[in-house]
């Protein structure tokens, strides 16, 4: 049964987990800014620049002090996968069950009674940090491993 499951297994080589994390990480945040930038465009100008300038001094903290080290531990794992692993195994199986928590967390702010300014400043915030994120995973990315 074990051989049979495996065959469906979309298995790459290791330096292209590194990818699939930078794109999915830069996918989510993009979509979180646009939806912050959709929820912003009805508010006034200083409000807009205010929203803007606070969540992008706040992305850049939570960016240097939480998703940087992240992003280190997380590709430090991939570096001690072995050459042909799982496609989804860019991440960590704990982030798998996080993942639900973390779309339910946005759902609630999404749909709360929070004034869309608020919630434009947490979706801004949380975009920022997975964008940056993301582009230390795509400078980590070796074109000289793909080649091979």
């Amino acid at each position: 049964m074990n051989k049979t499951l495996e065959r469906f297994k979309p298995a790459v080589r290791r330096h292209w987990l590194v990818i699939a994390a930078g794109v999915e990480w830069s996918a989510v945040g993009i979509g979180l800014l646009a939806v912050a930038c959709y929820w912003l465009y009805p508010a006034t100008w200083p409000l807009r620049i205010g929203v803007i300038l606070l969540s992008a001094a706040m992305g850049l903290v939570m960016y240097f002090f939480m998703f940087s080290r992240l992003v280190k531990k997380n590709l430090k794992r991939i570096d001690c996968k072995p050459e042909r692993v799982c496609l989804f195994a860019f991440q960590g199986k704990r982030v798998y069950f996080l993942i639900p928590l973390m779309m339910a967390m946005g759902y609630g702010i999404r749909h709360s009674s929070l004034p869309k300014e608020i919630a434009a400043l947490v979706y801004f915030t949380m975009g920022l940090a997975l964008i940056l994120g993301s582009s230390m995973y795509f400078r980590s990315f070796s074109p000289e491993k793909a080649s091979d």
